[in-house]
């Protein structure tokens, strides 16, 4: 049992394998009663010694209702309690901004933090309506808030736990990958942390426009009015987006791609908390005194057309409406139906904006590395390719908990253990002192490193997307009033 004392008291964590874990460690008050949809204040002070054996409960989410509200709570694990000064790295877990929480078996960092000699963090933010739901009188990016809340526990407290507050590297993916981007662009955020990583990062940012209109939309659904959020149990908030999701393509005159994609939450570009898009900051120069690492899977779209169901019956009809509501132009003159909706549907959500990001750092004079994972996913037959969140299990290293067994299959082979150390490899010495293992992009050679069997690097291998894309600025996603 080991002991630290952080700045609010002391914790006791436990060995697993030689790496120090401690778990449900709050860095912020519960955000309940007075303080729900308030921006995060510091947790109160205790007598004694914390256990930390366990993670916090989840934020409110479908299927997933604690009512304490001891929701925002971070893990560690650390290789060395000592004097050390290892690399630290900070993960934001995905889950559409609207489900997902650090104690997820795939995200367990003891394999990170032991063969990379880097200290991982973990932690829970608020989701949904709660975190993301645009509420008059109540800060926005509520969500995000709680992430630099976060950071500024391991500015204050890593050190303690044999991290150095000065390499401090944030990682994310999915939504996670967008709150990373996001927390580029956030003055709250500045200096606390050194270098990022950023993978598959969704390109919607809502106007507050659209994000008022989507609160509206769950007063109504609930029947209160819009003052009274605060009034409503979580779990009936969570009910109602559910309920407004199930009918959402209704909406799609009004709340346009967001409505199309089922989208209802995202960061607002709100001016102030957010003040503007990842790409118009980095292009302006914000990233300039960060290292970010950024790329994506070949495949994103494959793995949400398999829980749609529709792999391999996708119709020529629904790969012209992908190419209408979502393209800038016409392209893939030559692509099958299903090839067109994959293709469509993976720029315009994720491998554009990540690309986009890699750009727009490169422009603001910052340094960025990029990368593509190609490697098709065994599981299901090999029909997921090199799907969303692919990358996920082979960066942290835990092929065979979590979900990772519908993507890898029961049994990791080979191919994956390779894949999988190269990928820890790149992302922990990118935390040691900003070198992924590759050249920098730029926005001539535009180098890329491949992960896939055999290891290369290339220019950005798709340059049919990136020209189709190359003039779209992935502006804040508006609402388009419908006329009477």
């Amino acid at each position: 049992m080991a002991e630290v004392r952080t700045g609010s008291g002391i914790v006791r964590g436990e060995d697993d394998a030689g790496v120090a874990v401690f778990r449900g460690i709050p860095f912020a008050e519960a955000p309940t009663g007075a303080l729900r949809f308030g921006a995060p204040r510091p947790v109160p002070r205790w007598d004694g010694v914390r256990p930390a054996t366990k993670y916090g409960p989840p934020p409110p989410q479908a299927d997933q209702f604690d009512t304490t509200g001891d929701w925002l709570t971070v893990n560690v694990w650390s290789p060395d309690l000592g004097s050390a000064r290892l690399p630290v790295m900070v993960w934001i877990h995905g889950g559409g901004y609207v489900f997902g929480a650090s104690g997820s078996p795939e995200f367990d960092g003891r394999r990170l933090a032991r063969d990379g000699g880097v200290v991982v963090v973990t932690f829970n933010y608020r989701v949904g309506f709660e975190g993301f739901g645009l509420i008059a009188g109540a800060p926005p990016n509520r969500g995000l808030l709680d992430q630099v809340a976060a950071l500024e526990w391991v500015r204050d407290n890593i050190e303690r736990f044999g991290g150095d507050p000065g390499r401090v590297t944030v990682f994310g993916e999915s939504a996670g990958g967008g709150s990373v981007a996001a927390l580029l662009a956030m003055p709250r955020a500045a200096g606390l942390f050194r270098r990022a990583v950023a993978q598959s990062v969704p390109g919607t940012f809502f106007s507050p426009e659209l994000a008022a209109d989507i609160a509206t939309a769950h007063a109504a659904e609930l029947g209160v009015p819009a003052t009274e959020f605060a009034t409503v149990d979580p779990a009936l908030l969570v009910l109602a987006s559910e309920s407004i999701t199930a009918t959402i393509t209704g909406r799609t005159a009004r709340w346009g791609r967001a409505a199309y994609r089922k989208i209802l939450f995202s960061p607002v570009v709100d001016g102030d908390v957010l003040p503007v898009t990842p790409w118009v900051a980095l292009s302006g120069g914000a990233g300039r005194d960060i290292d970010l690492l950024v790329g994506h899977t070949r495949d994103e779209q494959r793995l949400f057309t398999a829980i749609d169901g529709l792999l391999g019956q996708i119709s020529q009809e629904q790969a012209y409406e992908a190419l209408a509501v979502l393209a800038p132009e016409a392209g893939y003159p030559e692509a099958s139906p299903e090839e067109l909706y994959e293709l469509v549907h993976s720029d315009w959500l994720f491998r554009m904006p990540s690309q986009h990001l890699a750009e727009s750092q490169a422009l603001g004079g910052g340094r960025v590395h990029a990368y593509e994972l190609t490697w098709p996913a065994p599981g299901m037959g090999g029909a997921l390719g090199a799907c969303h969140g692919l990358d996920v299990p082979l960066v942290f290293g835990n092929l065979d908990r979590g979900q990772p067994a519908l993507l890898l299959g029961e049994t990791p082979t080979p191919e994956a253990e390779k894949l999988s150390a190269e990928m820890r490899t790149a992302w922990t010495g990118f935390a040691a002192d900003g070198n992924p293992g590759w050249p920098a992009y730029d926005t001539t050679r535009r180098l890329t490193r491949i992960f896939d069997t055999e290891a290369a690097v290339t220019p950005y291998p798709e340059e049919v997307s990136r020209r189709i894309w190359q003039d779209h600025t992935f502006p804040v996603l508006p609402l388009t009033p419908v006329e009477p």
